[in-house]
């Protein structure tokens, strides 16, 4: 056996081959969404159950939130997170990050759960950390994390990129001990393809540094013991760019995108869910 084959760690090879499934099974997924609304067009959905904790607040329209402050901005999901934990909605999951999360189209989000979305356009790393505490009293089974992408557009390190998701795992996993902590890839962009308004610092962010940022991070949460979620494979094409039928303008996603990363959700928690369920009927089993 080869000195590279004897140091290539275990959950390196564990994660490559989850991933590889999970790729596979959202492609076939993917197709068979395709044939049911003629390569992506009009998407319908059965009816989710209730994600509006309240409809003063969760319903707003969100072409009008793209005038509000940042400070504004944290006040409405202030608001929404405190209406989440006073009513305590059962399966409740939590979307956390910027703007690609914000805008992550409600009708689309796997069913079955309550969301509440706690993204911000245009959010870092660091104010990301800073407003963390405005959820603490929610209860939810899940919490999935994106962050990154605007701290390397404003020219952030990545060595501080980095100990902010590890500040920010830490305090997820100490706030929310029940929670199953899912951090997601950061997506790569569209290069030459963008649109963009901000097209020249996206094309300061090389996409081969983002592929590598990912590894430090998905080494960080094998390390903390919480869940990687690759979706970076998915949205790129063979250069490594994001896929331009998966984008509005090389950023920010387009319905296609979305419906990606929704099968990637839905499989995820279909992966998750399979083992509590056989855990589940033996211990029924062995009860009766």
């Amino acid at each position: 056996m080869s000195t590279s084959a004897k140091t290539f760690p275990i959950w390196a090879f564990f994660s490559l081959l989850t991933n590889g499934i999970l790729m596979l099974a959202v492609i076939l997924l993917i197709w068979q969404q395709q044939r049911l609304s003629a390569f992506f067009g009009i998407v319908t959905s059965p009816e989710p159950i209730s994600r509006n904790f309240s409809p003063e607040i969760a319903t707003s329209d969100l072409g009008r939130r793209h005038q509000l402050s940042y400070q504004q901005w944290v006040d409405i999901l202030t608001q929404e997170a405190k209406v989440a934990a006073d009513q305590r909605p059962p399966h409740l999951s939590i979307l956390v990050g910027d703007s690609l999360s914000l805008w992550f189209p409600p009708e689309l989000l796997p069913e079955g759960k309550n969301w509440l979305n706690q993204g911000i356009s245009g959010e870092t790393s660091n104010g990301l950390l800073k407003r963390l505490e405005i959820f603490d009293r929610t209860q939810p089974e899940e919490i999935f994390l994106m962050i990154g992408i605007n701290d390397l557009i404003r020219g952030v390190s990545d060595r501080e990129i980095l100990d902010n998701q590890r500040q920010i795992i830490n305090y997820l996993r100490k706030k929310h001990p029940t929670a199953q902590i899912v951090v997601q890839s950061i997506l790569p962009h569209g290069a030459e393809e963008a649109t963009w308004k901000g097209r020249d610092k996206l094309l300061a962010v090389d996409n081969s540094r983002i592929r590598e940022l990912n590894q430090q991070l998905q080494s960080i949460c094998n390390k903390k013991g919480v869940k990687y979620l690759d979706l970076h494979p998915l949205f790129t094409n063979k250069q490594g760019n994001l896929r331009r039928e998966f984008t509005t303008d090389g950023l920010h996603l387009s319905p296609e995108g979305y419906i990606v990363w929704r099968s990637a959700l839905q499989l995820y928690g279909e992966i998750e869910l399979k083992p509590q369920q056989e855990e589940e009927g033996k211990r029924l089993k062995n009860k009766g």
